[in-house]
């Protein structure tokens, strides 16, 4: 690449001076409609409160028109609160459902990536260290509590109970004989 089309960039057609103005110009305007739309809420605002609550006219009313206009007023306090717990609710709901879709959307944004996984050889002290830390003592080589079995024992074994075997069930029918079968098992 030619170092000089790096460095070079291409020069604005408008000049500072006049960008400078252009956005001064935006701001004012943006500030006349921030204006303009306070004004036209106060305006449906106050549109909305006398369609909704005609003055009262209280002075004329005998004792027991005012109780009524009272029990009147305490009804429609009453559906207007629950109307205003029920958008309420309804804005809350839907707050939770737009925060749940935008978790939704970056998750299948693909931003993340699972990493490929490589097999790792641990050891068994090596994964006892990791899990209980400092508290870990001494090895488990697990090899090492392996019975290690020989085929010469094993044939010598064979041979010997290949005799009679009434002698030997009768050996090894007590509590003596099972602790012997526990020793010759043992020692091997």
């Amino acid at each position: 690449m030619n170092p000089k089309a790096v460095v070079d960039k291409p020069k604005s057609k408008i000049s500072a001076s006049r960008k400078l103005s252009l956005k001064m110009m935006l701001l004012a305007r943006a500030m006349e409609e921030l204006d303009k739309e306070t004004v036209d809420r106060e305006d449906e605002k106050v549109r909305y409160l006398g369609e909704k609550l005609p003055p009262l006219q209280v002075s004329s009313l005998s004792m027991k028109e005012l109780q009524h206009l009272c029990e009147q007023l305490h009804a429609k306090l009453g559906t207007t609160d629950e109307e205003r717990y029920d958008c309420e609710e309804k804005v809350t709901k839907h707050n939770k459902d737009i925060r749940e879709l935008k978790l939704k959307v970056q998750d299948l944004g693909g931003k993340f990536k699972k990493p490929a996984l490589r097999k790792v050889r641990v050891s068994a002290d090596e994964m006892m260290r990791a899990l209980l830390g400092s508290k870990h003592k001494g090895s488990m080589d697990l090899r090492g509590n392996l019975k290690s079995v020989k085929k010469e024992d094993n044939k010598e074994v064979s041979t010997s109970e290949v005799g009679d075997w009434r002698k030997n069930v009768e050996a090894m029918s007590g509590m003596e004989g099972r602790k012997k079968m526990f020793d010759a098992a043992g020692g091997q």
